[in-house]
């Protein structure tokens, strides 16, 4: 049955112009929801319907849909006729610059981009740039962009890929057409939380660096193994090549120094976006300041180009500054918040599936959780791909979607509290996820 019939007919009309009917493709989805309007932890879709939202725009939207403290800060940036001319500095991104590195503290410059993407690439650049070699390492399992180098295996299929090696490196599962080979050929997929694979491929090639989300957060919540990412920057300072952390989805949701202050472990450059500004559009790619410089080197061989007409474009910066402003306010206390309604509904959702004769594990990081049917924490895709149930996580989540909870209908996508979310909200996420678990315990395990 279609309940969602304004949302098909808007899909189908869209297709007349845009190629798919949506300008991001990673957005399809099965349901296809056409969503309008969104406030706070809350969204309705075409048809009217009122969900309790958590995909916030693959997590972007930390603060929620349309925080009014960022609203604020925006409507009263229009009465200033703020212009990007394309020609000199702005101070807009000067306080940015400043703020952004005052709370990041392995941070000493920053560039600004218009999306994440732009700045795992720039990161790459200045990779090449420093070392003067040519290959990178990247996770299977791992997101960092839709560009060459890192377009390729997230969630592959075992034909593509294979059967888990370690030591060892995975076929480029390449997620466009138009990649060329020689290209590919620059660019090793290991697993992750693997130094013995980072090893394997360091003996056979000239690495210039290993970009890696430090929790993969686009395969639900994976983590690091005690002593992984310390050993990564480990062998980085042994071997010449830099780590280089994509916290574009870690970034700001898990601390205001990005998850490398939770983890202690400091890479040579970063990249951030989504919570940055609240869902504005803007990415960030930052480091230290040797590296960095490469930008303006005097050396035109050694001068990574940077260039974008709406790089700090004055409402995503004001949007940017008012965003850290506030996740850094001792008024808003925003990471206990979240972190205390992400206890809550782990508790939850564990009390719950304990009543289900199916195993399963909630793995969460402060606000960040995701919910597998298989008996421990998962440690890399293939762990994930080998145990995971994910027939019925897709039948799950279409069910809480009905209900009026909406996580992303893909399996193993990752669900997100954001700082709008009430204990009321936890609270009736709760009670509809324990009429899902009977519903399916009925469908799956019939007395």
């Amino acid at each position: 049955m279609n309940v969602w019939p304004k949302s098909q007919a808007l899909l189908k009309n869209n297709e007349k112009w845009i190629p798919g009917g949506v300008v991001s493709l990673n957005r399809k989805s099965d349901p296809n929801i056409c969503f309008t309007k969104g406030r706070g932890s809350r969204v309705w879709d075409l048809e009217g319907n009122e969900y309790i939202d958590y995909q916030a725009g693959f997590a972007a939207s930390f603060l929620g849909h349309n925080d009014p403290d960022i609203n604020r800060a925006v409507q009263e940036s229009f009465s200033q006729d703020m212009v990007l001319m394309g020609a000199g500095p702005t101070d807009l991104e000067g306080k940015f610059a400043e703020l952004f590195c005052s709370s990041v503290p392995s941070v000493d410059s920053i560039q600004i981009t218009t999306t994440g993407s732009e700045a795992t690439y720039h990161a790459i650049r200045i990779a090449r740039t420093v070392t003067k070699k040519d290959h990178i390492i990247v996770m299977q399992g791992g997101y960092n962009g839709w560009h060459n180098d890192v377009a390729c295996n997230v969630i592959s299929a075992l034909a593509d890929v294979g059967e888990r090696v370690s030591p060892g490196e995975y076929p480029f599962d390449s997620l466009s057409a138009g990649i060329p080979d020689a290209h590919k050929s620059l660019v090793h997929i290991i697993n992750y939380n693997d130094l013995d694979s980072v090893r394997y491929v360091l003996k056979r090639y000239p690495v210039a660096c290993l970009i890696l989300e430090p929790i993969l957060q686009n395969i639900g919540i994976v983590k690091p193994l005690p002593g992984y990412l310390q050993g990564l920057r480990q062998l980085a300072d042994e071997n010449g090549f830099l780590l280089i952390f994509d916290e574009v989805k870690t970034g700001f949701r898990h601390a205001i120094g990005g998850y490398q202050s939770i983890s202690g472990v400091t890479p040579d450059l970063s990249t951030f976006g989504k919570a940055v500004a609240n869902g504005y559009p803007m990415g960030v790619i930052g480091g230290k300041k040797k590296y960095m410089d490469h930008f303006v080197h005097p050396e035109r061989d050694q001068r990574a180009l940077i260039a974008g007409t709406y790089n700090a474009f004055p409402l995503t910066t004001v949007a940017a500054i008012a965003t850290l402003k506030k996740l850094s306010s001792p008024e808003h206390q925003v990471y206990q918040h979240i972190n205390k309604l992400g206890k809550m509904l782990e508790d939850g959702l564990n009390t719950i599936f304990s009543t289900l004769d199916k195993p399963y594990y909630l793995a969460r990081q402060g606000s960040a959780y995701c919910m597998y049917f298989m008996d421990h924490a998962p440690v890399d895709f293939h762990d994930i791909v080998k145990n995971h149930d994910f027939a019925f996580d897709k039948n799950y989540r279409i069910k809480l979607i009905e209900k009026g909870i909406f996580n992303f209908p893909l399996p193993i996508k990752q669900g997100s509290i954001s700082f709008a979310h009430t204990e009321k909200d936890i609270e009736i996420t709760l009670e509809k996820t324990q009429d899902v678990v009977n519903e399916m315990s009925m469908q799956y395990y019939p007395a």
